[in-house]
């Protein structure tokens, strides 16, 4: 089965001249007239990446999805690509209801009709790693039964397998394979895909957004029914709501879209700042609207997370970008090792500028991310900059949020939508709520840790006595001692202010 695949991504790639990337080495290039006098079927007269687009198109879900990753990698792919790639949509055809049935039937051990009170056998959406049908629950609650595809953890293997293939060559052989790193992305893209495929995994992520917006009138998300999940379905709340993308529907059913387009920008700082925890894929087919106004997420199978120092830089580069001072960007930059430290200050600041500038004061229309994302990746290469593993899928989730808000509000003005809520975000991080809020969280830790350090003193300061006893000794230890009952004060000072402070915030 690997051959006869790996048979027909040759013929892919030979019929749309895809050989050229891996034949673009000087020592190889000559073979590129051959090729192209003896392959009668090749078709090379499109542009490079418009055939890259159409030959992944043909090879099926798994290598548009490759495509898609790689669309949001502007740090690594040529400008060209990347935005070509951008066009692939993840559309697939739906797998046979039968084999739906056949699958749910296994995982359940029962009659499907003794599992559900009724089941939609023609899928309601279909994508490359799943598909969603309705479904009636026994007590009458409707929900969306998410199936994977049968067979596609083999069907991945292998593809990934023939991916790390192809990868190798053009690392070897193409003249800028070395500096993309292609090996590094198929390895990125088969942790996503591996993620994926466990639909447990994605239950438990919606089952964490919802949470984070449990008294939200911003945002809806599904409800998980746990009992009738697996690794390979998932059963969730049916959802009612408008497609983001249908723009006059939603303005009929009487939704102020200004203010959609604001909260869309302040649901996007709430799960990346508030929580650390975000949506990663918001593209249209994953976002509705319900008739109250609040937005409805849909597909958990890509989330970001980041710690609490990702959060804090990424909140001073945020607010330093927002007042336009652009030496604070570029002073944060080094402070927290995403520049080198021997970066100058000022030439750093000079070369930020001269990417965002041009932005502020123009509304979302007259403002291309995927453009001044790749300015910025191209000054980010000139300062040896390294680019962030754990800010990837941040930069994939603005660029899905430009296209949101294009399409709902092409006045937005995003700055003075977000800065407001960032200045108060950081306020309550490093004010006094702050504050309090470190300190109730630290206070199990210190309430174990204190009770113990004079035992741990007098064990440290015995074992010194037992070993050493000339008169220096004695009279350093004798200093060592009053040191130490200084030392336990301070820590009994401090414990009675971790117990103020958790006082004072409950």
């Amino acid at each position: 089965m690997r051959l006869l695949r790996l048979l027909k991504i040759i013929f892919v790639v030979l019929r749309f001249g895809l050989d050229e990337f891996l034949l673009a080495h000087a020592r190889t290039r000559w073979m590129l007239v051959p090729l192209n006098v003896l392959l009668f079927f090749r078709n090379t007269s499109a542009p490079r990446a418009e055939r890259l687009r159409l030959a992944l198109e043909n090879l099926g879900p798994i290598f548009v999805k490759f495509g898609q990753m790689l669309s949001t990698r502007r740090d690594l792919m040529p400008a060209d690509i990347a935005d070509e790639l951008a066009k692939l949509q993840d559309q697939v055809p739906p797998f046979p209801s039968a084999q739906a049935v056949a699958l749910l039937e296994a995982t359940y051990k029962k009659k499907l009709g003794e599992v559900f009170r009724s089941f939609d056998e023609t899928p309601i959406a279909s994508a490359s790693v799943a598909q969603v049908h309705f479904a009636v629950l026994p007590d009458g609650r409707e929900v969306a039964v998410k199936i994977l595809r049968p067979g596609i953890a083999n069907i991945i293997a292998h593809d990934v397998a023939l991916l790390n293939i192809c990868a190798g060559l053009m690392e070897r052989w193409w003249e800028d394979g070395k500096r993309l790193k292609p090996k590094l992305v198929v390895a990125e893209f088969e942790k996503y895909l591996r993620d994926e495929l466990d639909l447990m995994r994605e239950a438990s992520c919606a089952s964490q957004l919802k949470r984070n917006f449990a008294d939200s009138n911003l945002l809806t998300v599904p409800e998980v029914y746990w009992d009738w999940c697996t690794t390979d379905v998932m059963v969730m709340e049916r959802m009612d709501g408008i497609s983001i993308s249908q723009v006059d529907a939603l303005r009929a059913a009487g939704i102020d879209i200004p203010r959609l387009a604001a909260n869309g920008v302040e649901i996007f700082y709430m799960q990346v700042f508030r929580d650390g925890f975000f949506h990663a894929d918001m593209h249209p087919g994953n976002v509705q609207v319900a008739a109250d106004g609040r937005y409805i997420a849909l597909d958990f199978g890509i989330m970001g997370t980041l710690t609490d120092t990702d959060k804090h830089y990424l909140a001073q580069n945020f607010i330093a970008f927002f007042q336009r001072d652009y030496k604070r960007v570029a002073e944060v930059h080094i402070e927290s090792g995403w520049a080198p430290k021997e970066t100058r200050v000022d030439e750093l600041e000079s070369a930020i500028r001269a990417v965002c500038e041009p932005i502020f004061d123009k509304p979302l229309r007259e403002v291309s991310f995927g453009r001044v994302l790749l300015r910025l990746f191209q000054t980010s290469r000139r300062f040896g900059i390294e680019i962030q593993p754990q800010l990837v899928l941040l930069q994939k989730t603005l660029l899905n949020i430009e296209g949101l808000g294009l399409q709902l509000d092409p006045e937005l003005d995003l700055w003075k939508t977000a800065k407001p809520w960032l200045e108060r975000w950081m306020s309550e991080q490093v004010g006094w709520r702050g504050f309090f809020k470190t300190l109730r969280s630290e206070a199990p830790h210190y309430a174990t840790l204190l009770p113990q350090l004079p035992r741990l003193l007098h064990r440290h300061l015995s074992a010194i006595e037992a070993n050493r006893s000339d008169d220096a000794l004695r009279k350093m230890l004798e200093r060592q001692k009053c040191y130490n009952t200084w030392l336990i004060l301070f820590n009994l000072l401090l414990l009675g202010i971790v117990a103020w402070g958790i006082w004072v915030s409950t």
